[in-house]
């Protein structure tokens, strides 16, 4: 049965080919300018670890001195070394880590003349299992390497096959600038998106070709980058004495696996902060704030809300779309009531005509979406030539591409609902008389 209603489909659609072009149009026209901007929307709001971020959490604290103090204003996004060392070394979580960004200068074996500079992360141990890093060869250091300032590195896929071929760069002699580091692993292809674990580099930032022990970037003088927030009155820090400075310029994580770890936590942020206030590090009341790693990105407006706009525009024009595809519908099936009056004269029933249209606007619709697809993939193409953060990031994945063929369909289905019903309340006997 579906075979003959296919070919009636067929026949009527050559048979008006400008009107079905029309609807294909209107069709592929709403679901490539929205499909565009709903992917752009998704790799925005993409979980970058939907299997663990629910456990990972961000911590606040406030360290700063009375001066502009506003009770009730947000905390500090970032840490200053004391505190991020104390939250470290209290092990209050089921794993935690501190770190901040760098740049280092590579020195290649091929010779001095071919060097080049490389994004760092210096970081604590718990860096590569809390965030589930995977890798290609070895793996990270140990709390004992942090400790005791052990020169051992960690690079990406990409420096080692720059570098040494990564199958053989696990022991080789990494030198960064005037310091020589042994790589003990090679993480394989990573880059969370948003690059979560430090949005001060940019939401978006790729992530970084070498790791390093933090301990010992910090001891060695290897230069830091990202974002710094002082205060009081002694001008900019010595980059040399970081360590002292009232200022904040590093990340901090922890993992809490139960509620009852998250509420104990938050509970000793605040006796963290009392206690630095006793000890006059701190003159404000305690002002913590704990976000898990969704409601991290959330705070910080990873997704702007022109985005946000541009996709409720998108899904407003592909409605306008549908609206002048149910008028086309609602014409070309009236036009056709001789027809389908003669077919129910005949003893077809009013289900096998609803069916019959409802499969012609399927093929539409198929068609439409179609066309939509390549729209789209247009449409992706050029917002990755757009000078945003996240536009490398505009590509549609397997999932978007089926929900586009499938959303194409279903809203050509849908729209020829009205028009269908109304085709099909046409009385055969009035249409042969008229006849």
């Amino acid at each position: 049965m579906f075979g003959y209603y296919f070919d009636l489909a067929w026949r009527s659609l050559k048979r008006n080919k400008v009107l079905t072009a029309l609807m294909v149009l209107a069709i592929g026209l709403g679901i490539g300018a929205s499909m565009t901007m709903i992917t752009v929307l998704h790799v925005m709001t993409a979980d970058p670890l939907p299997d663990k971020s629910a456990r990972l959490f961000y911590p606040q604290i406030d360290p700063q001195d009375m001066e502009g103090y506003t009770p009730g204003k947000e905390p500090m996004d970032q840490f200053s070394w004391i505190d991020a060392m104390n939250l470290l070394h209290a092990r209050k979580g089921s794993h935690q880590v501190a770190m901040t960004g760098g740049r280092v200068t590579v020195r290649p074996p091929q010779g001095e003349s071919r060097a080049f500079f490389a994004d760092a992360r210096y970081t604590s141990s718990d860096f590569f299992s809390m965030f589930d890093v995977p890798f290609l060869y070895g793996g990270g250091w140990t709390a004992d390497d942090d400790d005791r300032q052990a020169r051992v590195a960690v690079i990406s896929r990409t420096l080692a096959d720059k570098l040494f071929g990564a199958d053989h760069a696990v022991g080789q002699s990494l030198r960064l600038g005037k310091d020589v580091f042994r790589v003990i692993g090679v993480v394989d292809h990573w880059d969370p998106v948003p690059h979560f674990y430090d949005l001060t580099q940019g939401s978006y930032h790729k992530t970084e070709d070498v790791f390093l022990p933090l301990e010992t970037a910090m001891a060695l003088g290897q230069g830091t980058s990202g974002n710094m927030s002082c205060w009081g009155h002694g001008g900019f820090p010595d980059p040399r004495n970081m360590k002292n400075a009232n200022c904040v310029w590093m990340q901090f994580w922890v993992q809490l696996d139960t509620p009852a770890q998250v509420q104990a936590y938050r509970e000793f942020l605040v006796h963290y902060s009392e206690q630095q206030k006793m000890l006059g590090r701190f003159q404000r009341p305690p002002n913590t704030r704990l976000h898990d790693l969704m409601g991290w990105l959330d705070y910080n407006h990873v997704v702007p809300g022109s985005v946000q706009l541009q996709a409720l525009l998108a899904l407003g024009f592909m409605l306008v779309c549908l609206v002048n595809t149910v008028a086309l519908l609602l014409v070309k099936f009236l036009r056709r009531s001789s027809e389908l009056g003669v077919r129910r004269a005949m003893g077809a029933s009013k289900q096998s005509i609803f069916a019959q249209l409802l499969t012609e606007a399927s093929l539409i619709g198929i068609a439409g979406g179609i066309a939509g697809l390549l729209l789209a993939f247009g449409g992706l193409w050029i917002v990755r030539h757009q000078p945003v953060e996240y536009a490398p990031y505009a590509h549609l994945d397997m999932a978007m591409l089926g929900a586009t063929l499938v959303l194409a369909l279903c809203a050509t289905v849908l729209a020829a609902m009205f028009p269908a019903w109304r085709a099909c309340r046409v009385q055969p006997a009035r249409v042969l008389k008229i006849q």
